[in-house]
């Protein structure tokens, strides 16, 4: 029983000093900085027009089945594609036609804060027969 009471005395002055330094204001050098609203709204590129890939006869007949062709881009606040690149294409001959087709699709530019602004996006175009 002395044992007991003798470690809760050795150990009440840590308990005291704790609280003591629990019930301290904290403050957050963070805190102190300007605010920004949140975004009121956030919506992404979305296609609005597409055109045909317009193929070779003999691209069309090498091409695989549901043959697809990754391109990226950037799409500036106007919906126009910029920067268009494949990124995965099954044959190099549907490069240049799938690059120029998507260079005339037609985009809804993203929006922040309801303002268009230019975003980087991918496209996977599936052509079929």
């Amino acid at each position: 029983m002395r044992r007991i009471l003798a470690a809760s005395v050795l150990l009440t002055p840590l308990f005291i000093s704790a609280a003591a330094l629990a019930s301290q204001p904290v403050t957050d050098a963070s805190a102190s900085t300007t605010t920004r609203p949140l975004s009121t709204g956030v919506t992404p590129a979305r296609v609005v027009y597409s055109t045909n890939v317009d193929l070779t006869p003999a691209a069309k007949q090498s091409l695989p089945y549901n043959a697809e062709v990754v391109v990226k881009m950037n799409v500036d606040e106007n919906g126009k594609a910029q920067s268009v690149q494949v990124i995965k294409s099954p044959s190099p001959s549907l490069d240049i036609p799938v690059v120029a087709a998507v260079r005339q699709f037609k985009f809804q530019p993203a929006m922040l804060d309801y303002q268009p602004v230019a975003t980087n996006l991918t496209l996977t175009l599936v052509l079929a027969h």
